[in-house]
């Protein structure tokens, strides 16, 4: 989460960037794909780190105009959460960093975006 540097980059440029770097975790370390809790205190420890984190990127990107001023963050969060874990499933295998930053975009553009028609310009 750190490298992406959430807190300094542009609030899309982090967002992809955490992307690619948790599924690439997520990959290389099948323990992380566990979707409950950690019972071990350090891990519980970084795990809630990583979550503030996130917290702080998701309301620069709401204050960024990226995220909508009326989203339920937490809501936004659990969603990206899951979408991660399903890009990291359908990517397993793939070191590729073209597919990697491919899976990374497709997860950002479907919660910004989600996935019904888009209104023609």
């Amino acid at each position: 989460m750190e490298a992406a540097r959430p807190l300094t980059s542009p609030p899309l440029v982090a967002l992809h960037q955490v992307t690619a770097n948790v599924r690439q975790v997520k990959i290389g370390w099948s323990f992380a794909m566990s979707r409950s809790a950690p019972s071990d205190p350090e891990a519980a420890r970084v795990h809630a780190d990583v979550l503030a984190q996130c917290d702080r990127l998701f309301r620069r990107a709401q204050e960024a105009g990226l995220l909508s001023a009326d989203t339920d963050l937490e809501w936004a969060r659990r969603v990206y959460y899951a979408l991660i874990h399903e890009a990291a499933e359908e990517g397993r295998g793939a070191v590729d960093i073209g597919a990697v930053d491919q899976l990374a975009a497709r997860v950002v553009d479907t919660l910004l975006h989600g996935v019904g028609a888009r209104a023609q310009a």
